[in-house]
Order: structure tokens, then sequence, then C-alpha cells
């Protein structure tokens, strides 16, 4: 019988972890997109704690990961913990792998007095949403969310 633990990543691990966001990316038909790097990485979830990383490990080997920080409410005056990532390999889905790191994350913001935790997923996702309804999670229909990316942010910032 497997053994499954959750750990923190280490901070000699940014490659391991650039490795998932990679293996996530390209599940969701997105690697293009990925411009982290290891640099990138270690600069900001170990030196300046920007976000942080929790591994999920079947007898020692890493299986799966989350990347997640927190923001903050201003309806439910606390912060939140926000998941940006979550992946499991796709030979290690439906063992209760993800299930067991989403209620770790849960744990955390419970003891770290968090208000909420909320992520997003893909509309097409539809294995992703049936798991996120099943625990209980209730998609937020009203909203939509916008984005400002690099080269949007520097042209609006010096914009008159």
């Amino acid at each position: 019988m497997s053994t499954f633990t959750i750990r923190a990543a280490r901070e000699n691990e940014a490659a391991t972890v650039l490795e998932y966001i990679k293996k996530l990316a390209e599940y969701e038909k997105l690697a293009h997109e990925v411009e982290a790097t290891e640099e990138g990485l270690h600069e900001a979830l170990f030196v300046r704690h920007e976000a942080e990383v929790v591994f999920g490990e079947e007898d020692g080997v890493i299986v799966g990961f989350a990347l997640f920080f927190h923001n903050f409410s201003t309806f439910v005056g606390h912060k939140g913990l926000y998941l940006e990532d979550l992946f499991v390999l796709p030979e290690k889905r439906g063992l209760g792998y993800g299930k067991a790191l989403l209620q770790h994350l849960a744990k955390l913001a419970l003891e770290r007095h968090c208000g909420r935790m909320e992520w997003v997923c893909l509309d097409w996702n539809q294995p992703s949403i049936d798991f996120y309804k099943s625990i209980g999670a209730v998609p937020m229909e009203d909203w939509t969310i916008y984005r400002l990316t690099e080269e949007k942010l520097k042209e609006f910032a010096t914009s008159k």
C-alpha cells in the first residue's frame, strides 16, 4: 500500500516547481505561456516569500503540487488563501491526492485565520469542475476575471 504525504517545497527545489508548472501548463494547453524561470521562482518563493508551494509525495516521489498565496477580502475583512495552481500527475489521479492537497490547504487556511479559499478553473475542465463541486466549492458565475498583462500594464500606467 502506498503512502501519500504532503510537505512544503524546499529552497533547492525551484527547478521541480518549474517542472510541475510546465506539466500543468501542458495539461491546460497553455505551455506556450510559461515564462517563469527557475531563478525567478527561487527569488519569489524562497527569498521574497510571495507565494508558497507544497508537494504531494507517494512513497517519497513527487506526484503533485499546489502553489498558493494570500489575498485579502474587504467584504470578509480577512485574508484569504488563493490557490494559483493544483496539479496531480495524470496517472495518479483518482487516488484522492488532489483532494488531500486541497484539504491540506483548507486546514492551513483555517490555521492562518483566512476567511475563505479561492481558485479559478478553466471552463472546459469538466473533471476538475465536477471534483470541485463535489467538495462543496461554488462557482462564482456572476464574476469575470480581468487581466492586464505586462505590456498592457506599462501602456496603462504611462497613459494620460
